[in-house]
């Protein structure tokens, strides 16, 4: 079965999709004549200056909802399987995925924002299958979309993350992966029955916090070691572009691991942050579209960038002999199974003897944050399909599910969770990103109506019928 799970991932993350993640990255910055980077000021202002309403989140709450569902795993474990596979120019093309990403990041969440609707229950609900449908006009489209993400985030992914959370506090306190699934499980029950506000309200207590105080900790790491950080920057280009001597044969896997495992962690292109982005209050979608470009940044080039150094400038990163597809790392017999060993031994290089408790805790902050996307992710496409109407028992069955996927991946192997949590997000980001492509049209003439509006000095605020967009209901 692990075979054959590993065998379907290489499939799905086979070159086109690396291509047209790439590619759509490409495309949406170019038109937008690299908007990501123009408006890196209207980011900040837009994140601080907006607030919330009874129908919707706040954009800062949308930011920090968002961050709870891009910030997990990938970005410590993730980042050392990029490094062991790939090679350290694994994070070059992490770095490139970003920023290409940070332009599909965009797209996704503008149209998340054009198409969204208000719920009977006075809440606003947008994604990827609401623009598939009003945009596209494909309801069997949107459908599909719709099925295969409610299996992506409630039986493919969360396992990775419930497997990390597990296997870092046994090696760190010695707590028994099945104690701590039930524990997870138990808790994200009181979560889950807040809603969409407090996962709101949660995310924005506790996001800034372990971002802030994880980030400190490598800085601190990184600092004590700044001599070497120019060769880890060295190291970084030379073996993305396979001219060093000892990763020159490693360029494929450099390209596909960096864009993977970045993907992974961005999750731009997916679909998946859409929900939250839709969800805000904002007077045009295109300002909510410069939020979710800003989530990518502090992900990839702040949280991401900050494990990949704290790695190399320690030498933590230490290949002895390849086995596997892998490298055996520090003695441990798969890369996989060492998870964050990497980023463990960076710190405890620096923090003697906390390395593990350090990181165990942060993998479980991450972690556990994510669980609450995940949720709301696929109860929005629950709610798609059904058209609000789902049931209680519906529910309860989704929540079920969702919780015993959880503690399944808890006690799991976390080959066979990386492996199923690639194959959701394959899935998910081939859809979303052929769904984004079609519908560049009404994308831009919504970009090109706050431009024409920012010019003229205005506070720009969106009419649908005057930018020429079709099936817009919500701002006409």
């Amino acid at each position: 079965m692990e075979q054959l799970i590993e065998k379907i991932s290489s499939v799905v993350w086979s070159t086109p999709l690396i291509i047209l993640c790439v590619g759509a990255g490409l495309i949406f910055s170019v038109s937008t004549r690299f908007a990501q980077v123009r408006y890196f000021g209207e980011m900040i202002r837009q994140i601080r200056s907006s607030k919330g309403s009874n129908a919707g989140i706040s954009p800062f709450q949308s930011l920090v909802l968002s961050l709870s569902g891009r910030l997990g795993t990938g970005n410590i474990a993730g980042v050392a399987t990029a490094i062991a596979f790939g090679g350290p120019g694994a994070i070059f093309w992490m770095w490139l995925i970003a920023f290409f990403g940070a332009g599909s990041a965009f797209a996704e969440s503008t149209l998340g924002q054009i198409y969204k609707t208000k719920e009977s229950d006075g809440t606003y609900r947008g994604g990827p299958a609401f623009y598939i449908e009003k945009g596209i006009g494909s309801r069997k489209f949107a459908i599909l979309f719709s099925i295969v993400v409610m299996l992506s985030y409630l039986v493919f992914m969360p396992g990775v993350q419930a497997n990390a959370i597990t296997t870092s506090v046994e090696s760190a306190f010695g707590i028994s992966p099945v104690v701590m699934g039930i524990g997870m499980s138990l808790s994200l029950i009181v979560l889950i029955k807040f809603g969409i506000k407090g996962f709101a309200k949660f995310s924005e207590a506790i996001i800034p916090f372990m971002t802030i105080g994880y980030i400190l900790i490598a800085w601190v790491v990184i600092l004590l070691n700044f001599s070497k950080v120019p060769d880890a920057f060295m190291l970084i280009i030379s073996s993305a572009f396979g001219t060093n001597e000892l990763f020159g044969g490693m360029l494929g896997s450099a390209i596909s691991y960096g864009v993977r495992r970045g993907v992974f962690s961005t999750e731009a292109g997916q679909g998946s942050q859409v929900s939250a982005a839709a969800a805000a209050e904002t007077s045009h979608p295109v300002k909510q579209g410069f939020v979710q470009s800003f989530s990518i940044y502090i992900d990839t080039l702040i949280v991401n960038t900050s494990t990949a150094f704290m790695i190399l400038v320690t030498g933590a990163y230490n290949v002895i002999a390849p086995r596997g597809g892998g490298y055996i790392v520090h003695n441990l017999p798969h890369v996989e199974e060492a998870g964050a060993k990497y980023t463990e031994y960076a710190v405890d290089s620096v923090f003697t003897g906390l390395g593990s408790s350090i990181i165990a805790i942060s993998i479980f902050l991450f972690a556990y944050t994510i669980f609450i996307t995940y949720y709301y992710v696929a109860e929005t496409n629950l709610m798609y399909i059904t058209k609000g109407k789902q049931t209680n028992f519906m529910l309860f069955i989704m929540q079920v599910a969702f919780l015993l996927v959880i503690f399944i991946g808890s006690v799991s192997s976390s080959t066979t969770a990386w492996a199923l949590a690639d194959i959701g997000v394959g899935v998910s980001v081939w859809l979303n990103l052929v769904a984004i492509l079609i519908l560049y049209r009404p994308l831009m003439r919504c970009f090109k109506n706050y431009e024409s509006q920012l010019k003229k000095g205005k506070d720009p605020v969106f009419n649908s019928k005057k930018a020429g967009i079709k099936n817009a209901s919500f701002w006409e």
